[in-house]
This record gives structure tokens, C-alpha cells and sequence, in this order.
């Protein structure tokens, strides 16, 4: 008696096969998309596929067709952020749709670190790489220690290689931010800023100055933190000493989820006292007590453009999309004309 009975292992190509009334070469034409089938052969194959729950396995696939079907994510910040999840969860079902899986990497911005979790990937037969990756640093290392000789998409919103990045505009989202303030009347307006070694946060900054350049503003240098709701915390208590500025751009909405807090400690009111306005529009930003002004990026898009891009460059079909994504304005209820 076998040890294993057929219904209790997972179905193979030749269960397939036999359940289909066909060979299993056909079977395996219809996993590889073959166009010399009969439309009613590759529909009842389908039919039994589906039917069986059968998965293709992916090494043996790979030794018949020279094809890993992978595409490889190399993830260089270990930062749990709404933004990169969500950019990965869209990565992968574009992927999943389009026949491929994902092979993941992580590794810190040092040479060394960057090299292995590419290698990592390399050696796992990937035959595209995305690279998640917020600091300059590591896209530097990447340029020094091993370049990229299979197609590549960097989200990087730097766009230092426009034809292989993918990003949100960084820096027109924070002078939409920084314009929707100054329309309001706002004349004095203070950034609370990100990690200047991140790219983002540069770009906002960047933006930020701008649009009050633009319109001849006078301009504190911008306060600077990290992304937490802590740092947004404990500079609100020391701006809350001031009284020389009516409304914050803060560089993420956790920084202004923690200012808040911060200003309803020292009983200032906003929007009435000082408006607020945030970047990313987490989904908590419209339960933010005021309901938070925000920039909302569209990070499944950036996911789907990145596949989109690897796909087309790999012959599997997707679309070169590599123009920046703009950013959007979302009014809540954190801004307000100043108080005459």
C-alpha cells in the first residue's frame, strides 16, 4: 500500500492530464500560454485546473522553460509604514495576476547589506527587480557595488533614472499642502520636517520652500524630526511657546497626529488658533481628532505602475508608466482662515 494516497497529496500535472482527457504536454501548453490549442482543448484544462485547485510547480516549470516566473523586492528600510506596506501588498497581487511570485529581500543602505540582498535575489532566478528604498544612499550603493543587468524599477522619488523610477511627486504635493495655506490667508507657516537623509523628506521640504519663496513669505528654517508621532509630539510643546505663526505643514500625518495632541495639551484650538495640514493620508488621518488636511498619495497605484513597468520590459505584457503620480489634496477639517 502506498504511503501517501492520491487524495491525500496535491494533484500533479498528470492528474490533470488524466482528468482532462488530455497528455500532459497539452497541460503544459496551457500553463505556458501556448496559442497552438484548440480555444475548447485550453478552456476544458482550465475547467479541470481550476476545478482541482492544481498549482503548477514553479522549479519544475522554471528547468523546462528557462523561466523563474519570479520578480524579486529589495527592501532597504525596516520600517513597518502604511505607505511601503501597501506599495508591497499591490505589488504582489500584480504580480500573482500576471503568472509571476515575488521573492523578498531586506537590507540596511550600507555597500555591504545592499550587495547580499541583491545577490539573495539573483540567486533565487529573479527575473526583474523592485527596488523599495528611502534614502539616497542605498540607490548610491546599488549604482557602486552591483549594477542591475536584468529590467529594474527604483521607487525613488528622486527620479535620478526617470525612465526606471516610480513615485508619488514628493515635492508638488507639499506645495499643494503649502498653497492651500497660503490661500487660506496663512502668512506664517511652519514645517515640521522628516529625516533630512530620507528622500521624501527632502522633497517636501524642498516643495514647502518653494511655494512660500514663490510668494515672497518670510520663512523659519524648517524644525527637524523623524517620522514618528512622538517627534511631532515633542516639538509641538516647544512650538506651542511661540506666538508667531498661524498653521504647521508637518512632513507625514503621524508627526501631526503627535502635534496635535501637543497643541490640545496647551489649549491651543485648531483650526481656529492654528491650521494643520499632514502628507500621506493614512487611513486613520480622517479619524485624527480634528479630522486631519492632508496629502494623500496613491501608493497602490505606485505598486501597480512598478509591475506595470517590469511587465513590459519583460515581454509578459503591463505598461511603461513612468511619469511621477501627482499627489492629492484632501480638506478636512484641521485648516481654516487665520483669526484677524
Amino acid at each position: 500500500m502506498n504511503s501517501q494516497s492520491s487524495s491525500s497529496r496535491a494533484p500533479n500535472i498528470r492528474d490533470v492530464a488524466r482528468a482532462a482527457g488530455v497528455s500532459h504536454q497539452t497541460v503544459s501548453r496551457v500553463l505556458n500560454d501556448s496559442p497552438n490549442l484548440r480555444p475548447e482543448t485550453r478552456q476544458k484544462v482550465l475547467d479541470v485546473i481550476a476545478a482541482m485547485s492544481y498549482r503548477p510547480n514553479q522549479a519544475a516549470r522554471a528547468l523546462v522553460t528557462s523561466r523563474s516566473h519570479t520578480i524579486g523586492v529589495l527592501v532597504a528600510t525596516r520600517a513597518a509604514a502604511y505607505g511601503v506596506q501597501t506599495i508591497l501588498y499591490e505589488i504582489e497581487d500584480a504580480a500573482r495576476y500576471a503568472g509571476y511570485r515575488l521573492a523578498i529581500a531586506t537590507s540596511s543602505s550600507d555597500d555591504e547589506s545592499v550587495s547580499e540582498a541583491l545577490a539573495q535575489l539573483i540567486g533565487q532566478a529573479a527575473e526583474a527587480v523592485v527596488v523599495v528604498a528611502p534614502q539616497s544612499r542605498v540607490f548610491d550603493a546599488l549604482a557602486r557595488t552591483a549594477p542591475l543587468h536584468i529590467p529594474f524599477v527604483m521607487l525613488d522619488s528622486s527620479r535620478r533614472d526617470a525612465g526606471h523610477s516610480i513615485s508619488v511627486d514628493q515635492f508638488e504635493g507639499a506645495r499643494l499642502a503649502t498653497a492651500h495655506l497660503i490661500d487660506l490667508g496663512h502668512r506664517h507657516i511652519v514645517h515640521l520636517a522628516g529625516p533630512q537623509d530620507w528622500i521624501e523628506a527632502e522633497a517636501r521640504m524642498q516643495g514647502f520652500l518653494r511655494e512660500v519663496g514663490d510668494h515672497e513669505l518670510y520663512v523659519d528654517p524648517p524644525l527637524l524630526g523623524d517620522w514618528t508621532a512622538e517627534s511631532g509630539y515633542r516639538v509641538g510643546r516647544e512650538l506651542v511657546k511661540r506666538v508667531d505663526f498661524t498653521a504647521v505643514f508637518c512632513s507625514n500625518d503621524l508627526i501631526a497626529l503627535g502635534l496635535l495632541h501637543a497643541l490640545r495639551e496647551a489649549e491651543v484650538r485648531v483650526p481656529e488658533d492654528v491650521s494643520v495640514v499632514g502628507f500621506d493620508d493614512v487611513p486613520e488621518a480622517a479619524h485624527f481628532s480634528p479630522p486631519l488636511t492632508t496629502i494623500r498619495q496613491d501608493f497602490a497605484e505606485v505598486g501597480r505602475r512598478a509591475i506595470g513597468l517590469l511587465l513590459a520590459e519583460l515581454g509578459s505584457g503591463g505598461a511603461r508608466h513612468t511619469e511621477a503620480i501627482p499627489a492629492q489634496l484632501v480638506v478636512r477639517a484641521t485648516t481654516a482662515p487665520p483669526r484677524l
